[in-house]
């Protein structure tokens, strides 16, 4: 195989809370751990992107306990974001960047856009392969100030070829 496999995934949002919706999160969050866990272990570059609709820690959000009852937030939810990073997937973001608060989501209220009152749902995710290639990974900010813009900012990765094998 040549190239990379991408999923490209939107999770459920999981609102309101507690309630079928959110349950309904949690069920679809294990059906991709289960996908998951094979696609990490693949001997080709793999990555999992996409708008996740977690927050994984209270870092990733400006606000944490004005959303503190909101489903992007719930231990459970992240305790699935988690359990497929223990499956050796790379969180791109936070290893280019560390500690560094960077968001992907603005909402329309408030102006949170040009305040950078954020929150980071989208991610992406690496699998060991790719993530031995990684250089760069970011979110065009500015994108998301623009007239009309959408919600959401673009997430990128920059990686390089994986060594042959």
């Amino acid at each position: 195989m040549h190239g990379v496999l991408v999923a490209a995934i939107y999770a459920p949002n999981g609102n309101p809370q507690p309630g079928p919706k959110f349950d309904y999160k949690l069920r679809w969050m294990q059906r991709l751990t289960r996908r998951a866990q094979v696609l990490v272990a693949q001997p080709h570059p793999v990555a999992i992107v996409g708008d996740f609709n977690v927050v994984p820690t209270d870092m990733d959000i400006y606000d944490p306990k004005g959303w503190r009852r909101d489903a992007l937030l719930q231990p459970e939810a992240r305790d699935a974001y988690r359990d497929l990073l223990g499956q050796g997937w790379t969180d791109a973001v936070r290893k280019v960047h560390g500690e560094a608060r960077i968001y992907t989501f603005w909402d329309y209220f408030r102006q949170h856009a040009e305040r950078d009152r954020g929150l980071r749902i989208d991610h992406l995710l690496l699998n060991p392969v790719l993530a031995a290639t990684l250089k760069d990974a970011g979110v065009d900010r500015w994108v998301r100030v623009q007239e009309k813009a959408s919600d959401h900012a673009p997430a990128w990765v920059s990686v390089g070829a994986p060594a042959r094998r």
